[in-house]
C-alpha cells in the first residue's frame, strides 16, 4: 500500500493544458501555457501560416468595418444635413434603433442655412438649377461660372451664388467647384439625365422648380433665377427696375416694359419677397393643374392676363433684350449687355458649341481698346450649330477681329 505522502503527491500533480486549436474556428486564440521552456515540454511556437491567416482574418474584418463606415458617411453627406445632425445620422445608419432617439433631418433648415451663408446684405441671392446631364467637367455648368469670372464686374456675384442640385451626381460636382450647394431631389422622377424640352421629365423639372422658388420667397428672400446656359458679362442689378415686383427676361421684347403681350422666358428672372410675389407663385403653380402638359414658361403665357394678377397688385415688367439677350433675339451692342442665354437650342452639343463662341465674342470685346468698343466694330457670332433656319440673323456683320477658336484656360 503506497505511503500517505505519496498519494498526497499523487493528486497534487497537474498536466499540461492542451494546445490544440479548436476545429470550428482554426483562428481562435491559444489558451495560456505555463511560463516553461517549449523544448522541455515537447512543444513548438505556432507555425508561421497560422500566424499569417489571423493576420489576413483581423486585417479584413477592420477593412469591412471602415469601408461600411465610409459608404455610409458619403451617403448622409448627400442628404445635404446641417453638420450638427451629421453625427447623428451616421448612427441611425449604422444602428438603426438610435432612430427612436434621434431628431428627423430638417432640410428646410439646411436651406436657410445655404441662403444665409449666400445672400447679399439686402437679404438677395441668385439662384441655379443644375443636373447631372449639365455638370460634367467641360459642360454647361463650367461656362457659366466662368463667364463671372470673364464679366465686367460680375466675380463677386459668385459669392451670392447658390446652385440647386437636382441629383446626387450634380450636388457632388457642385460641391467641387462652388461653396453654395444645395440639393433638391424629386423621388418620383429621375433628372440625371438631360431634359429633352417638352418631355414629362422637363415638365416635372421645370414644375418642381417653381414650387422651390415659392418656398424661398416665403422665407424671406428677394432673388434673381437663372438657368445655367445664361452667360453673366455684366452686373444685371443696375438695369433692374426698382418697383416692381417681378421681372422676367424675354424670347422677343417689343419695345415696352409693361407690355404683357411681351415674349418672356422663364431662364431668367428677379422676384421680390412680399405677399404678391408668394400669392403669384402659388397660383403660377397650381395652374400647372388647369393647363396639363404645357411647361411653366407657357403657363405664365396664359395668367399673367388673369384678373387675379390684378387683384393681388403684382406689377410684372418685362426685361429689354438689349440687356438680357439671347439667342432668340441676341442682344445687338456688346456695350449694352448682361445677359446671353442659350435659348431656341436644341441638343447638348449645339448648345456647348454656341456658348463657346458667345465666350470666345466676349473675350474679342473686351480685348480691344475703348474707342474701338464704342463704334461696336465687333457683334455676336452667334446664334450657329443652335440656330433654326427661321432665326438665323443674315443682317448680322461678322467680325472684324479674328477670334481664337481654341478656349482659354
Amino acid at each position: 500500500m503506497a505511503s500517505p505522502r505519496l498519494l498526497a503527491r499523487y493528486h497534487r500533480r497537474r498536466y499540461p493544458p492542451s494546445t490544440a486549436v479548436s476545429a470550428c474556428c482554426p483562428f481562435a486564440p491559444p489558451r495560456p501555457l505555463p511560463l516553461r521552456d517549449c523544448s522541455s515540454a515537447g512543444m513548438s511556437p505556432p507555425k508561421p501560416s497560422t500566424l499569417i491567416r489571423r493576420a489576413a482574418c483581423l486585417f479584413t474584418l477592420l477593412t469591412l468595418s471602415l469601408l461600411m463606415l465610409y459608404t455610409a458617411t458619403d451617403s448622409i453627406r448627400f442628404l445635404d444635413l446641417p453638420s450638427a445632425s451629421l453625427s447623428s445620422a451616421i448612427l441611425v445608419r449604422i444602428f438603426p434603433s438610435y432612430l427612436n432617439n434621434s431628431p428627423s433631418p430638417n432640410p428646410m433648415q439646411h436651406l436657410k442655412e445655404v441662403l444665409g451663408n449666400a445672400s447679399m446684405g439686402n437679404n438677395t441671392v441668385i439662384l441655379t438649377t443644375l443636373n447631372d446631364a449639365w455638370a460634367s467637367t467641360n459642360s454647361v455648368v463650367d461656362l457659366f461660372l466662368k463667364s463671372f469670372m470673364l464679366g465686367d464686374g460680375t466675380h463677386w456675384l459668385l459669392d451670392h451664388l447658390v446652385i440647386i442640385a437636382l441629383d446626387k451626381k450634380a450636388y457632388n460636382r457642385c460641391q467641387a467647384v462652388h461653396k453654395h450647394c444645395f440639393s433638391l431631389v424629386t423621388g418620383d422622377v429621375d433628372f440625371q439625365e438631360e431634359a429633352y424640352f417638352m418631355t414629362p421629365n422637363y415638365l416635372k423639372m421645370m414644375w418642381r422648380r417653381i414650387d422651390f422658388l415659392r418656398s424661398v420667397l416665403e422665407l424671406g428672400y428677394d432673388f434673381v433665377f437663372t438657368d445655367t446656359d445664361i452667360m453673366w458679362f455684366r452686373d444685371p442689378f443696375l438695369q433692374f427696375f426698382p418697383d416692381a415686383d417681378f421681372q422676367i427676361a424675354c424670347d422677343h421684347f417689343f419695345g415696352d416694359p409693361d407690355d404683357l403681350n411681351n415674349m418672356p422666358n422663364g431662364g431668367f428672372n428677379y422676384v421680390k419677397s412680399n405677399n404678391r410675389s408668394i400669392a403669384f407663385y402659388k397660383f403660377w403653380y397650381a395652374s400647372h393643374e388647369t393647363y396639363p402638359g404645357y411647361h411653366d414658361q407657357d403657363v405664365f403665357n396664359k395668367i399673367k392676363f388673369d384678373p387675379l394678377i390684378s387683384d393681388i397688385g403684382l406689377k410684372i415688367k418685362f426685361l429689354d433684350t438689349a440687356y438680357f439677350g439671347g439667342l432668340c433675339e441676341p442682344s445687338k451692342d456688346l456695350n449694352l449687355v448682361c445677359t446671353m442665354h442659350a435659348n431656341c437650342c436644341y441638343g447638348m452639343d449645339s448648345k456647348l458649341h454656341d456658348l463657346k463662341i458667345m465666350l470666345q465674342d466676349w473675350r474679342a470685346f473686351t480685348s480691344l481698346p475703348p474707342d474701338l468698343k464704342n463704334e461696336s466694330v465687333i457683334s455676336w457670332r452667334v446664334p450657329q450649330n443652335c440656330s433654326l433656319h427661321s432665326l438665323r440673323h443674315f443682317d448680322s456683320p461678322s467680325p472684324e477681329i479674328n477670334v481664337e477658336r481654341e478656349e482659354e484656360n
